[in-house]
């Protein structure tokens, strides 16, 4: 009995770790990244310049598929961010573009429509898959969970320009398509002919798109 109750103890302390177990508080105002030797910069040296980005004004180039652009001000282009857990993203769409269906394997996501319609919607984990979508207007915001498949679409006659912040300073993109269909090498076209429940032809001819 009494070994019972050591080894329970031992166990509620073991959760009692694991769940207050988290990143550990900042000793310092900031960790400017160094691309140099992937450290912090000395903070006698850290600039203004290591904390802004100029861009986010300019218009992304939507003439392409898929009549989108994304403008990233992310750690890679504000090396200030680095350790703080924060971006964010300009989305600029034309009339009926997409952005296609993506993921951010390291962020949440909180978009504000700033002009246009614009149709935002992320689908739920197995086994339900839930669609949950709606249409934005100018001054709208919509919320994307982390790690959850979700796309947006001009449903306007006019561009769209929307605004992101992500939960990282790094958040990552995995686009489902390009993932899928154009992976390096090629996942096996009978792998994916199984899964999508379709000829192999098929598969491979967009594997060949890509």
């Amino acid at each position: 009995m009494q070994t019972l109750l050591q080894l329970s103890l031992l166990l509620a302390l073991t959760f009692c770790h694991l769940t207050f177990a988290s990143d550990p508080a900042s000793l310092q105002d900031f960790c400017v990244a160094d691309r140099n030797n992937q450290a912090c910069k000395n903070p006698a040296t850290v600039q203004a310049k290591d904390f802004s980005f100029t861009g986010l004004h300019i218009p992304g180039n939507t003439r392409n598929a898929i009549g989108s652009a994304v403008t990233a001000a992310t750690v890679t282009q504000i090396p200030g961010l680095n350790t703080l857990g924060i971006s964010m993203v300009r989305i600029d769409l034309a009339p009926w573009g997409i952005n296609p269906p993506h993921t951010h394997p390291r962020a949440t996501e909180i978009l504000t429509v700033i002009e246009g319609s614009l149709e935002v919607g992320f689908v739920t984990s197995n086994p339900d898959n839930r669609l949950i979508s709606k249409i934005l207007q100018k001054g709208d915001v919509f919320v994307f969970p982390i790690g959850l498949i979700h796309y947006q679409r001009n449903v306007g006659n006019g561009n769209v320009v929307a605004i992101a912040a992500l939960s990282s300073q790094n958040p990552g993109v995995i686009t489902i398509a390009n993932s899928i269909f154009g992976s390096k090498p090629d996942i096996s076209a009978d792998i994916l002919a199984k899964a999508f429940q379709v000829d192999k032809s098929i598969v491979q001819q967009i594997q060949w798109r890509f």
